[in-house]
């Protein structure tokens, strides 16, 4: 078989670099690299390169009082200006705390030091605040901000799952939506990517499943940042 060809046999498809090394990915229908090109990687920050479980959201929500089952950022479009402001530090500081005990996510390194080899250009795509992304890329090795083509926080763009990131990463990034590979460890990743058009990688490392019935699936389903590298032929 070529190396980096994509075979579809729904609802899987199986990926061989060499005869003797195959890999089968989980995917939503056919799907394969002769029909779309990847040009880009839009990464989702905390849970996907960082490793899962550093920010306590449901310490941050006790914090601010809000409620378990609706999401941060959601919860503050329900208060005044006057009452989201000082909550926002607080957010801030805790999220700014968890990043400076982060680490990166098993295989993140690699897989950003194989697709910057590869020149395809990368960005980073999150709900979380700029400082607290900057943080916790102190504590990569061989990848710093300068890696990436854009980093696109709650601070520049309406937050996923709305699509807008997605659009102005398109646009910065000089390619495609329909060309970027968004990868992201939440259904809001999957909801936005998606929304804009991308074409959507949920990475579940073994947990429970996070899309609700009803939700858009992702084109691949990995386990690994690993099995990214081999769906854009770097692995």
């Amino acid at each position: 078989m070529r190396r980096g060809r994509i075979l579809v046999r729904e609802p899987h498809a199986r990926f061989c670099l060499r005869p003797d090394q195959c890999l089968t990915l989980k995917m939503n229908g056919p799907f394969s690299k002769d029909q779309k090109k990847i040009r880009g990687i839009l990464f989702d920050f905390d849970g996907t390169l960082t490793f899962p479980g550093a920010i306590d959201f449901s310490a941050i929500k006790r914090a601010i009082q809000c409620p378990l089952q609706l999401p941060i950022l959601e919860y503050f479009d329900t208060l005044s200006p006057d009452q989201r402001e000082p909550l926002k530090k607080i957010l801030d500081d805790m999220e700014e705390a968890a990043a400076r005990k982060s680490f990166p996510n098993m295989g993140a390194e690699r897989c950003l030091i194989t697709l910057k080899k590869m020149g395809l250009p990368l960005g980073i795509l999150t709900r979380n605040s700029l400082k607290s992304v900057l943080l916790a890329l102190e504590r990569f090795n061989g990848i710093d901000r300068g890696d990436f083509s854009v980093i696109i926080t709650r601070d520049d763009s309406p937050p996923k799952p709305r699509p807008d990131g997605v659009y102005e990463a398109s646009e910065r990034m000089g390619i495609s939506v329909s060309e970027i590979l968004l990868v992201g460890d939440f259904r809001f990743d999957i909801l936005c990517g998606k929304a804009a058009g991308a074409i959507t990688v949920l990475l579940t490392e073994g947990d429970q499943a996070v899309m609700h019935p009803g939700d858009p699936e992702p084109d691949y389903t990995v386990k690994s940042l690993e099995e990214v590298l081999r769906i854009v032929g770097g692995g």
